[in-house]
């Protein structure tokens, strides 16, 4: 009974029984503070199907999730599994009843294996003792079942997993049990492409074994790969629900955001004769030796595969990480940066790429996250003005339309694209003459990317030099003024941005260093196998 508003509902032809309807949620709302987060949402989730749900950062998807999971309870509504009608108090209800709900950061426990941390919690036990035999017994079991013997071995430790091995360890720990409802979110984002592949079998598979699963993701052409049906929320009501068979992600994204997006990557071009970044022969544990420069008023962008050193790059420069030779002028003057700090007063501000790890303080407020890198400049006698730290910050939050209840919300509560828009309002009250944005759209909705990249085109105009890395074609092809190709720590190539196509940056990313042309070549030896399957894996979400 997937109830939709009537211009969007799906009919049923009445001569055919309707399915088995695992779970059933009816009428569902939640609000916080002025904030009403999910407002009379009917939807179902049939056994044997994988049910995809979309939607702007801050649609709703999230607090549905913990509705399910058992973190939230509806202030209306009603929740129904199997005909039961449901009333869970903790997540341990929520697990009892067959429903398991795995995040986009699982919860893993460092200082044990593999073995032991599927089983927390429910070790199995011989007397007073953990019955290791046993244990070993059940999770190769388990791990030999879904073919995950080489992928995710027993006797790992928790805090050696790979984010791909993490999310194993979770939707193992959910399949130990009779699961009937498994909710996936943002599964796919911090994985490469075998391990996505990977994980699309799993879920293939799950399905064929009468599992409902609930599969929440930004990629939308993921999703039309996937999904059995797309059920789209935006400001917290159900606007459709569609076959993934019968639509289209130009037609989710008009229903995500309300409107047509055309010309998201547009772009007017600002470059200036001023350079503000040069970096001559830079040299680290990860970069042989590095040169390039970035001109104010210019986007240039870094592509590469997954390990080709854009991160540490970009670490390097900001003093995360240690130089260990070459040269970094910032406006034609040489600057010596050991520290982040150097790099902030020198006039670099940098956006990272695990934005909840190292971007922001999750604890802390909206307005502390972002006036710290400026309070030097707020302070007085060694005091916060507090009331200007306000002004500043609410000037900066207003402009990049961040949504929040207010300055004091704790930062960690907000979506994943506002939490990126705070990050971005600490560098810009900053004033940087260089910013470096690492994935700066990773993990948040077409609406919100459409914003940053209008903003990057607005900071780009105001004549800061950016530096920018993705690993989504289309956005490096449509911001970048200039593309640099990088491969085992080196430049294996430059491409214009008019000029450049996915075809010569992916040549330049997987050809082998020794035959690329070095630096500024447009040409280099194809690579003969893998180029394919990656290209599909990197086309994002834009229309």
């Amino acid at each position: 009974m997937a109830i939709a508003p009537p211009e969007e509902r799906l009919d049923r032809d009445p001569g055919v029984p309707a399915p088995d309807e695992v779970l059933e949620l009816i009428g569902l709302s939640k609000a916080f503070a002025n904030v009403q987060a999910l407002q009379d949402v009917s939807l179902d989730v049939r056994p044997g199907e994988i049910l995809a749900l979309v939607g702007e950062n801050g649609a709703g998807k999230s607090t549905l999730l913990r509705i399910l999971s058992g973190d939230y309870r509806p202030d209306e509504g009603t929740m129904r599994l199997g005909g039961e009608t449901l009333s869970f108090t903790s997540p341990r209800d929520a697990r009892r009843a067959g429903v398991r709900v795995i995040y986009q950061e699982p919860e893993i426990v460092p200082g044990v294996d593999v073995a032991e941390n599927i089983y927390v919690g429910e070790l199995p036990h011989r007397g007073p003792f953990v019955d290791r035999q046993q244990l070993d017994r059940l999770v190769a079991d388990g791990l030999h079942r879904y073919g995950f013997e080489r992928v995710l071995p027993a006797q790992l430790m928790g805090d050696e997993l790979s984010p791909a091995q993490r999310q194993l360890v979770e939707i193992m720990r959910a399949l130990k049990s009779d699961v009937r409802v498994l909710a996936l979110d943002e599964p796919t984002s911090s994985l490469t492409d075998e391990e996505v592949e990977r994980l699309f079998t799993l879920v293939r598979r799950l399905r064929s074994e009468g599992v409902a699963i609930i599969y929440v993701s930004h990629r939308i052409r993921e999703i039309l790969q996937l999904a059995d049906r797309v059920a789209i929320l935006r400001d917290g009501k159900l606007v459709a629900v569609r076959p993934a068979g019968e639509t289209s992600d130009a037609e989710i994204v008009r229903l995500m955001v309300g409107r047509e997006l055309r010309d998201v990557f547009k772009r007017r071009r600002a470059v200036q004769e001023r350079v503000v970044l040069a970096v001559e022969d830079l040299r680290s544990a990860w970069h042989p030796g590095v040169t390039f420069e970035i001109h104010a008023g210019e986007v240039v962008g870094f592509a590469g595969l997954v390990g080709a050193g854009r991160t540490e790059l970009a670490k390097v420069l900001f003093g995360a990480y240690p130089k260990h030779g070459g040269r970094i002028s910032i406006d034609g003057h040489e600057v010596s940066i050991r520290r982040p700090r150097d790099a902030v007063r020198t006039g670099i501000g940098f956006a990272p790429e695990d934005r909840k790890g190292e971007g922001l303080v999750l604890v802390r407020s909206v307005l502390e996250n972002a006036s710290m890198a400026i309070l030097a400049r707020l302070s007085r006698f060694g005091f916060v003005r507090r009331r200007l730290e306000r002004r500043v910050g609410r000037e900066y939050i207003d402009r990049l339309r961040v949504r929040t209840p207010s300055l004091e919300q704790e930062v960690g509560k907000l979506s994943g694209g506002n939490q990126q828009k705070v990050v971005l309002a600490r560098w810009l009250a900053s004033r940087p003459k260089l910013l470096i944005l690492d994935e700066p759209t990773r993990g948040i909705d077409v609406g919100a990317k459409a914003e940053i990249y209008a903003l990057i085109d607005e900071l780009a105009n105001s004549g800061i030099a950016i530096m920018l890395i993705s690993s989504e074609l289309p956005e490096i092809l449509g911001l970048a003024d200039r593309i640099l190709v990088m491969q085992n720590g080196r430049i294996t190539g430059e491409l214009s941005g008019p000029g450049a196509t996915e075809e010569k940056v992916l040549e330049l990313a997987m050809v082998d260093h020794l035959t690329a042309e070095v630096p500024g070549g447009e040409t280099a030896q194809p690579a003969a196998e893998g180029l394919q399957p990656w290209l599909d894996g990197n086309q994002g979400e834009a229309p």
